[in-house]
């Protein structure tokens, strides 16, 4: 190298090695900041529901169908719910318009005695009734009443209080948001539906996982006995709508499902695991991918059901990890985790930040064990070893060049 070449090429070196260094520290600060200052509440959900917006008008719904058998359902559905929290029912009623499409029924033919499965209808009632609760409007209405009324005949008509989803297959959640629904028609018109909620209750008490004492994941579809254990995403769901279907049941499930599913893997959490503390088993389409037991999806499902249970200080714990893990992307019109990637993903976040319950009135009894803030000391420490690696680093080879011997 010639050595006017050297010269200039060590500034341009070193400029290279500071910018580097101040963009590492930068980002550990970042870290640090998010997992100590609160989720931005109600201004996020906006921002996030702008995001949605724009991923579904380009296909993202489409996108998620080829992924998962309810991908384009749940983008539409999670965006409806989540404008419904927010107050904005002509969004909600977009998403229902789309639900209630050929490309929204498509997944749920098939021969059941509900048509199209309790899975479409009971999310689809439940979207509704949120409409109704914002709107009054006579004719919703009317729809709501007509589905409601079709929801309970076939619960009354069931050996079971688990409804199938698909021909020859049940998923407890899936009639437990049915079921909410159906509280949600007692409270916003006549009450119609109580005896049939407190014979499925008697129902789902008979019927739990013997090894936890939680609703199952699946049941047989005849008897409606459990056929798989509980299982963190869809707890995190159904401790998201009991509240709503009685809140006695619902605060002793909670309870069962924080001992069994809680965790802080590494002493770094809370999270929530797909299997119950103690066991192992598979990853699966809703899970996705297991990191030393724990299901992302399921943890941000769980800030929803925390919310609702008042259970703040794991919302807010819950909340500020998923801040660090899932690596925002604000602007002052939209935010997207993992670089939206996954729309899929922030809908569910979505939903779960903009949480309130839609039946339940008397405020809920919080859980008497609270999430120690001492859980952020060890990414904290993390992040300042980061933060503070490159200038140590430096120092270092500064100190050693200055005392090495010359050539």
């Amino acid at each position: 190298m010639p050595v006017g070449a050297g010269v200039y090429a060590r500034p341009v070196l070193k400029i290279v090695r500071l910018a580097l260094a101040v963009a590492i520290s930068a980002a550990a600060a970042l870290g640090a900041v998010r997992l100590l200052t609160p989720a931005d509440g109600d201004s996020g959900v906006r921002r996030q529901l702008a995001f949605l917006r724009h991923e579904l008008e380009s296909g993202a719904a489409e996108d998620a169908q080829r992924l998962f058998p309810e991908g384009y359902f749940f983008l539409y559905a999670l965006y409806g719910l989540t404008s419904v929290d927010a107050g904005r029912p002509d969004d909600a009623r977009w998403a229902l318009s789309r639900l209630e499409s050929d490309a929204g029924r498509a997944p749920f033919l098939g021969d059941m005695p509900l048509r199209y499965g309790v899975f479409y209808r009971g999310w689809i009632n439940w979207l509704r009734g949120g409409i109704v609760g914002l709107t009054r409007d006579p004719a919703e209405t009317r729809t709501f009443q007509q589905e409601s009324a079709a929801i309970a005949a076939a619960f009354d008509e069931s050996p079971t209080p688990y409804l199938v989803s698909y021909p020859g297959q049940a998923w407890p959640v899936d009639s437990t948001v049915a079921m909410a629904s159906l509280r949600l028609h007692d409270k916003l018109l006549t009450p119609a539906y109580d005896a049939t909620a407190l014979r499925w209750l008697a129902g789902v008490k008979a019927r739990l996982d013997p090894a936890t004492r939680l609703i199952p994941h699946t049941v047989d579809a005849a008897a409606g006995e459990p056929t798989s254990g509980a299982q963190g995403t869809s707890q995190s769901l159904l401790n998201r709508f009991l509240p709503e279907i009685d809140a006695s049941f619902a605060a002793q499930h909670y309870s069962r499902f924080r001992t069994a599913f809680l965790d802080a893997p590494l002493g770094i959490g809370p999270a929530v695991r797909e299997h119950p503390r103690g066991s192992d088993g598979p990853s699966n389409v809703d899970s996705g991918p297991l990191v030393l037991g724990i299901s992302l999806s399921a943890t941000a499902v769980a800030i929803g059901a925390a919310r609702v249970h008042g259970d703040t200080s794991l919302a807010t714990g819950l909340s500020q990890f998923g801040e660090v893990a899932g690596v925002p992307v604000s602007t002052p019109w939209t935010k997207r985790y993992a670089l939206g990637v996954a729309p899929i993903g922030d809908a569910f976040l979505a939903w779960s930040n903009s949480a309130r319950p839609w039946v339940a009135t008397a405020e809920p009894q919080p859980p008497t064990r609270f999430i120690s803030r001492w859980w952020r000391l060890p990414l904290l420490t993390f992040f300042l070893a980061v933060g503070a690696a490159p200038w140590l680093l430096g120092a270092a080879f500064r100190r050693r060049r200055s005392v090495a011997p010359p050539a």
